[in-house]
């Protein structure tokens, strides 16, 4: 089929694939990073596609929060089980036990700033030098700036300032001992493409992507779920809610949206009609106006 032939889908899939294809040739020991959501789940299903009939030539890193949706982590386990992956699992906890964060308190707590730390020290501990992930421009200013091939130093940080052209494809993988790189086959998506893939491929997914009944509470004009990690407000009341979450994060800072969208055809249309991004329900983009900027430039994905 030639390039002019293919669907604007097409050539999507066909861009990523050959970025993961560019990976595998270009680095000795890569991972991706799988959280359970949504554009992790279709980067994963696009590595099972770029090296088919072979299994995916790389383990699936999860940075477990412990407080993760229970969902989540149900899914996680099945899924990998379902393509025979390998499932490299860095802890939060483990990071706070052994004093290398520490926890926060209050209203506000949150593990999704110490999940750097973790996973800083995952990709030291098994010598990662490429650490594949699912993240996209269209999603945050921040993360428009990325290369497909971003650069890492020593420290795993990130200068923003300091990227290599990517003329023509043509992706710059050299590095220097200690050195790694985050690469983002999927940065040219839409969420409404990630969708519509979705869609396509039939591809399964939590069900916290759908309508359903949960216990939630509103907070700064988020609703939250319910749950032992979160310390309630006074004021706070919880309520029986009909919503679905967006975006699929540690329970502390993923909120939800109010919506009866109980399949992807009907998220597609919620998608297509809403002015709302989707990481606007995220507690933890709110901190300061820089706060995904300086939490990659840290080591954060």
């Amino acid at each position: 089929m030639t390039a002019y032939n293919l669907t604007h889908i097409e050539e999507l899939e066909s861009e990523a694939i050959y970025v993961l294809r560019e990976v595998a040739s270009q680095f000795e020991n890569p991972a991706l990073l799988f959280s359970g959501g949504k554009d992790s789940i279709v980067v994963a299903y696009l590595a099972r596609k770029a090296f088919s009939p072979a299994k995916i030539p790389f383990p699936l890193v999860h940075i477990d929060t412990g407080h993760n949706f229970p969902e989540t982590i149900e899914f996680r386990d099945e899924f990998v089980k379902s393509i025979n992956a390998e499932l490299v699992i860095g802890s939060v906890q483990q990071s706070i036990d052994e004093g290398k964060v520490v926890e926060e308190n209050g209203y506000n707590a949150s593990r999704n700033l110490l999940q750097t730390t973790t996973l800083l020290d995952t990709i030291e501990s098994y010598k990662f030098d490429a650490a594949i992930g699912g993240a996209r421009r269209d999603e945050e200013k921040a993360r428009a700036k990325e290369r497909f091939f971003s650069h890492r130093d020593e420290f795993g940080q990130w200068d923003p300032k300091n990227q290599r052209p990517e003329l023509w494809n043509i992706f710059n993988g050299r590095k220097s001992y200690g050195e790694s790189f985050r690469v983002f086959p999927i940065s040219n998506w839409t969420e409404m493409d990630v969708w519509q893939y979705i869609l396509h491929e039939k591809i399964a997914l939590p069900m916290l992507y759908f309508s359903h009944e949960r216990e939630s509470f509103v907070r700064d004009g988020v609703i939250m779920a319910a749950t032992e990690f979160i310390q309630m407000k006074p004021e706070e009341v919880v309520e029986k809610r009909i919503l679905r979450f967006r975006t699929i994060g540690d329970m502390t800072c993923t909120g939800a949206t109010v919506s009866s969208a109980a399949s992807i055809e009907e998220i597609i249309e919620e998608i297509a009609a809403t002015r709302t991004t989707e990481r606007g329900t995220r507690s933890d983009d709110k901190r300061s106006e820089a706060a995904m900027e300086d939490r990659k430039k840290e080591g954060y994905f």
